[in-house]
C-alpha cells in the first residue's frame, strides 16, 4: 500500500467521532462543488457508530443530500429486515434520519426481492454500471469505507479464497461464506480501488494481529486488506487497541 496514513485515537467512542466528523467535513465539501458524490459503506459496529455519530453532526443538516449516494462493498443475502443486513444497519444509524432522496440509497437486492443470489449480484453490478462516467463500470466513489475482520478480511472478500483476486467482474455472489451469513454480495477489489479516498476503520484487540501483517505488506490473497488503495489516499484509522502492532514509524500524529 501506499500513500496511506494510520490514524490512532484512544478509543471507539472518540474513534467513531473523529471520523464521523471528517465525513461530515469532506461532504459538506464535495457537494458544494455541485456535482454527485459517491459513497461506498461498510457494515459492522464501528461502521454504524460512525454514521450514527456523523447524523448527530452540526453540520449534517447543512449537506445537500440530494447530491450524496450511498452504497455498500458487501452485503448479506438475508430478508431485508434481518438485522444482519448492513444497509438496515445503516438506514437506522444514519440515512432514516437524514434528508437523502430514496433514489439515492443504493441498497443490493434481498432474498425478499424474487432474483436468485447470481441475479441479485448481477442486478447490483448493473446498477454500478448505470451510474460509471463515461461508459465506466461502476462510479469512482469519492469515499469508501472498509472494516477489517480478525482475520483480514475487507467487504466479504476473505483470506485464501478465488473472491479477492478477480479482476474482471464488478460484483460477486459468495456462497459458504466463513463467516455467518452464507450468502452474500460484494464488490471485487478494483471497484474498491477506484475510490479517491478509502477509510479503513478498525476498533479492538482482535483486529491488531491483522492490521500489523496488512500494514506489512502481506498478499491480498491471504490478508484482502493489504489489498485495498485508494487513487488518492488510504487512511487507517484505529483505537489503541487495535494498534497494538502498528510501528511508531507508520502513524501520522499530524493527520
Amino acid at each position: 500500500m501506499t500513500g496511506q496514513r494510520v490514524v490512532v485515537l484512544p478509543d471507539k467512542q472518540q474513534l467513531a467521532e473523529n471520523v464521523a466528523n471528517r465525513f461530515v467535513g469532506r461532504l459538506a465539501q464535495l457537494t458544494q462543488e455541485g456535482r454527485d458524490v459517491h459513497v461506498s459503506l461498510t457494515g459492522g459496529g464501528m461502521g454504524s457508530a460512525v454514521l450514527s455519530a456523523a447524523a448527530e453532526h452540526g453540520w449534517a443538516s447543512e449537506i445537500d443530500w440530494s447530491l450524496v449516494h450511498f452504497w455498500w462493498s458487501d452485503e448479506r443475502f438475508v430478508p431485508r429486515g434481518d438485522e444482519q443486513r448492513n444497509a438496515g444497519q445503516a438506514r437506522a444509524a444514519m440515512l432514516d434520519r437524514i434528508g437523502v432522496p430514496a433514489g439515492n440509497v443504493h441498497e443490493p437486492a434481498s432474498t425478499d426481492d424474487g432474483l436468485s443470489l447470481d441475479e441479485a449480484a448481477d442486478a447490483y453490478a448493473a446498477e454500478l454500471a448505470r451510474h460509471g462516467a463515461d461508459g465506466a463500470a461502476w462510479p469512482a466513489f469519492d469515499i469508501c469505507f472498509l472494516g477489517v475482520g480478525p482475520d483480514g478480511h475487507i467487504a466479504s472478500l476473505f483470506p485464501d479464497r478465488g473472491e479477492v483476486l478477480v479482476t474482471d467482474r464488478a460484483v460477486l455472489a459468495v456462497r459458504e461464506s466463513p463467516k455467518p451469513p452464507p450468502e452474500r454480495i460484494t464488490f471485487t477489489l478494483p471497484v474498491i480501488n477506484a475510490s479517491a479516498d478509502i477509510w479503513m476503520v478498525v476498533a479492538g484487540s482482535d483486529k491488531a494481529a491483522a492490521l500489523g501483517l496488512m500494514l506489512a505488506g502481506a498478499s491480498p490473497g491471504s490478508v484482502p486488506a493489504a489489498g485495498a488503495e485508494g487513487t488518492s489516499s488510504t487512511v487507517v484509522f484505529v483505537d489503541e487497541d487495535a494498534a497494538a502492532d502498528v510501528p511508531e514509524d507508520l502513524i501520522d500524529p499530524e493527520y
